[in-house]
């Protein structure tokens, strides 16, 4: 139980600078928002005007435990970011590596089933209905021929 200040914190394989606040702290990694982080600091009753860097070990230990497993937290399932899992069904909270490796593999099954945003993804156009007559434009830049005077 050291009372020390730590300038770097390891919570779920992400370094975090110490002096952050603890939600703004749990919001650097991957998949925690401050909302989430705000949530988890209340239910944990740790202060939310504490510093990471002044966590004991015991309360790192108790908020890596909890990321583990967000679901006996009875967090309301809006403030989940994978409810209805396309294999399982259930609602979870992914973090870090195990987040990136979904979203890659929902992206890949769009592109496998020919959906529209799979056909999106696969051209590198915008998926989510932006417009695209005038941005995100690639490529060489064409103007227009000035006339001679």
């Amino acid at each position: 139980m050291s009372s020390e200040f730590k300038y770097i914190v390891r919570i779920a394989g992400t370094d975090i600078d110490g002096r952050l606040k603890v939600p703004y702290g749990l919001a650097v990694i991957k998949g925690i928002g401050v909302n989430l982080a705000y949530a988890i600091c209340r239910s944990l009753n740790i202060d939310t005007e504490k510093r990471i860097g002044f966590l004991t070990d015991a309360e790192i230990k108790k908020i890596e435990s909890t990321l583990e497993n967000l679901n006996k937290l009875n967090l309301p399932s809006w403030i989940m970011n994978r409810r209805k899992d396309y294999e399982s069904g259930e609602d979870k909270h992914l973090i870090g590596a195990d987040l990136i490796y979904v979203v890659r593999q929902d992206i890949e099954r769009e592109k496998r089933i020919k959906s529209w945003r799979g056909i999106r993804h696969a051209l590198g156009l915008k998926v989510r209905g932006q417009r695209t007559r005038t941005t995100g434009r690639t490529g060489i830049t064409v103007g227009v021929k000035k006339r001679k005077k």
